[in-house]
């Protein structure tokens, strides 16, 4: 190999980075062990080898116990948590892994991962190396030299940064990457707890360093400081200097850069095969090896590209999964009794029956039912096509079959497949397995969707509604227009994926203990709230138009009182014409807040502060409150009421907020107002039914409090409790 290009890798900072890369979306194979820090490891140590192509390579890690900072500053480092048991386990993994690469490990006892590559750094430089040190640590830029670089990896989409000399300059704002050493020294590390001077951070760090060039002649001008600047430099002079030396990387370890050591070599294949399969990393495997790789079971999280960066979403590519066009699939469309039949042999059989309706509206009560798709094995689907040429018997059956109570019916998002069904004539009975529900449970705080689960647990990727009636909006076609084959494949594959999770996400609920949980209280919720927003709410529109007529009034006067109060007519409306009136024409407040365009600040918080200064002041509140009123629920409650009940029917949400509480939309009738006057009279507006039913409600006093006393059991709030206090 014609260029000696040595890489160093930071085994830790990149560890680490992998590990939090995932944190919101680990991936966990089929018994439960997170691999999420080994995979994104792979991934970084791949990409280097095939793009990068170094001709030697070694990899450093920080030892067990103390290092000589620890003996010279025992605070060093000392607020930093526990390493994470992710990491701690993933570790043995990457260190047999980067062995079956023939990558030599390399670490010295008593000193950190960078004093190692420091040395080595230096001694290969000498040697006619370009060496590149891979880590996303600034403290590297101090080792920077004509052929020693900083290699930073890809982030969020960015590529891989290489800084040289000129880099660390412009970055720094230094003559010399050795001076990084001083900025560094001023500005401290609360990460690994350098102390620096406090009240210097990065920016001033950074500017004294290049003015003064060094720590040492920052403090031999202290004459040209002021006020607390200059009592904080003189009274730390001898924590910046203890704060140099920690931030120093040592040049001098115990190690010696052998050339022929560190030449990097073929992996072996049959140790990296063996180690891909303990750890169920299929794609991988077969990325990186280049070979088919049998299946495996399906693992949590996604395996998603570290380079790349990842936010939530799916980072691995979509060639990476299967779809329909790569699979073998089993969908039939339902034309005959006859295959009714066989249907339902299937399901008595497995006593379980996975369902997706497919609608042409998202309103239950108003959509029409295109058709049905049902599934009860792998890669197996029935779609029962629902209009006037089918025999009747056959959605006999199948109501048969969904009202049936011992049959367990799964699905995605039931709620809404439930709903719909009522409003055609069947009433789905009997326990459910809703895979958005038990994805909730898992995981609160990540997305549920149908698409998102099969690309983290089946590797599978979806045929997507746009591709088959465009995106939303006003163009957006109807389910019915779709040709007949495609809508098949769509409805089936809904119910056929739905039915795989299903098989996985029941296995995964045991394991984590919330098979109660989900049994008895999340799951039969979803029949409570379908009736719920299926029976929906009556609004009496007469009461609340009659109100709107009283608001509007009020509002006309206060209006007039705000221009009476300015002197002059504006629009209250409008920030910025407000802010003029308020803070230059009035003059309520000298330091008016301003926003980042530049605008004084209206907004409520800041108006409340004020509310004291001016008298137009809590106009300007009354006036905004009582149009919210009137826009938000007396102007647009009315036009929410459903066409065909003549009631209000709003969506209630028990997957959207990871506390565990439902959240209601269209409308969001958890926020009608209640503390204020005009609130409880839009309330009033909501009435029973009819004459026989009244509303009640009903609210725990006091509840976090409740709760505080009942987990603690504290004697005196269960007797205050008790006795009304």
């Amino acid at each position: 190999m014609s260029e000696k290009k040595l890489f160093l890798l930071d085994a830790y900072a990149l560890i680490f980075r992998a590990y939090y890369a995932f944190i919101s979306n680990p991936i966990k194979n089929s018994k439960g062990f997170n691999t999420s820090t080994i995979f994104g490891f792979i991934n970084t140590l791949d990409e280097v080898l095939r793009k990068e192509n170094p001709s030697h390579i070694a990899v450093a890690f920080d030892p067990a116990g103390p290092t000589f900072r620890n003996e010279l500053y025992p605070e060093y480092k000392a607020n930093r948590d526990e390493t994470p048991e992710d990491i701690r386990s993933s570790i043995p993994w990457i260190k047999k892994i980067i062995e079956a690469y023939n990558i030599p490990v390399v670490e010295a006892k008593g000193y950190e991962a960078d004093d190692v590559i420091g040395t080595l750094a230096k001694q290969a430089e000498m040697e006619g190396f370009k060496v590149y040190l891979m880590t996303p640590d600034k403290d590297y830029a101090q080792l920077v030299s004509e052929n020693i670089f900083m290699f930073k990896p890809k982030r969020s989409g960015n590529d891989a940064e290489v800084w040289g000399i000129h880099e660390v300059k412009e970055n720094f704002g230094v003559e010399d990457p050795l001076q990084v050493i001083d900025v560094l020294a001023l500005w401290g590390d609360a990460s690994d707890n350098v102390p620096g001077i406090p009240g210097i951070g990065e920016k001033t760090s950074k500017k004294l360093i290049s003015e003064f060039k060094s720590l040492e002649a920052v403090f031999e001008n202290l004459d040209k400081f002021k006020g607390k600047q200059k009592e904080n430099i003189e009274a730390n002079q001898e924590l910046a200097k203890l704060s140099k030396i920690l931030v120093t990387i040592k040049l001098d370890v115990p190690v010696t850069f052998d050339s022929t050591q560190y030449l990097k070599e073929e992996p072996d294949i049959h140790k990296l095969s063996s180690i891909f399969d303990e750890l169920e990393f299929r794609t991988l495997k077969k990325r990186i090896l280049g070979e088919e790789a049998p299946p495996q079971a399906p693992a949590e999280g996604t395996q998603g590209d570290l380079f790349s960066g990842f936010s939530g979403q799916t980072g691995q590519s979509k060639a990476a999964f299967d779809t329909i066009e790569t699979t073998k699939k089993n969908y039939i469309l339902l034309e005959t009794l006859q295959q009714a039949e066989e249907l339902k042999e299937k399901v008595y059989h497995n006593k379980a029956l996975c369902f997706d309706t497919e609608t042409t509206d998202l309103d239950p009560h108003l959509c029409r039912l295109v058709g049905i798709a049902f599934s009860c094995e792998k890669d197996t689907a029935y779609f029962y096509l629902h209009n006037r040429q089918n025999d009747p018997q056959i959605f006999r059956l199948i109501k048969e079959i969904l009202e049936d109570r011992s049959i367990l019916k799964v699905g995605q998002n039931l709620k809404f497949d439930i709903r719909v069904l009522k409003s055609h004539g069947i009433q789905c009975k009997g326990e459910i397995f809703d895979t958005m529900v038990a994805h909730y449970l898992l995981q609160p705080e990540q997305r549920h969707n149908l698409n998102q689960l099969s690309e983290i647990y089946l590797r599978y990727s979806p045929i997507t509604i746009e591709s088959l009636i465009g995106e939303k909006g006003k163009h957006q076609r109807s389910m019915d227009s779709v040709p007949q084959e495609k809508l098949i494949s769509y409805a089936c594959e809904d119910a056929d994926l739905a039915w795989q999770l299903y098989e996985i996400l029941s296995v995964e609920i045991e394991n984590a203990g919330l098979n109660k949980l989900a049994q008895e209280v999340e799951m039969p919720l979803v029949h409570v709230l379908a009736d719920m927003e299926h029976t929906g709410v009556k609004l009496d529109t007469g009461t609340l138009a009659e109100y709107a007529r009283v608001l509007t009034k009020e509002l006309i006067e206060i209006e007039a009182k705000i221009y009476e109060l300015a002197g002059f007519e504006f629009n209250i409306s409008s920030p910025k014409q407000l802010g003029e009136v308020l803070f230059e024409r009035l003059k309520i407040a000298s330091d008016a807040k301003k926003t980042k365009t530049k605008q004084y600040s209206t907004s409520e918080d800041v108006l409340t502060t004020l509310a004291d200064k001016h008298e137009i002041v809590p106009a300007v509140l009354e006036f905004r409150s009582i149009k919210k009123l009137l826009s938000t629920y007396i102007e647009a409650l009315p036009q929410l009421v459903n066409k065909k009940t003549g009631r209000v029917h709003t969506s209630f949400n028990q997957t959207l907020v990871a506390t565990g509480r439902l959240s209601s939309n269209n409308p969001n009738l958890q926020n009608i107002p209640i503390r204020e006057e005009r609130g409880r009279e839009i309330r009033k507006s909501f009435i029973p039914g009819d004459a026989e039913n009244i509303l009640v409600a009903a609210d725990y006093s006091q509840i976090e409090l409740r709760l505080m006393a009942h987990l603690s059991q504290d004697k005196n709030m269960i007797i205050a409790f008790a006795e009304n206090k």
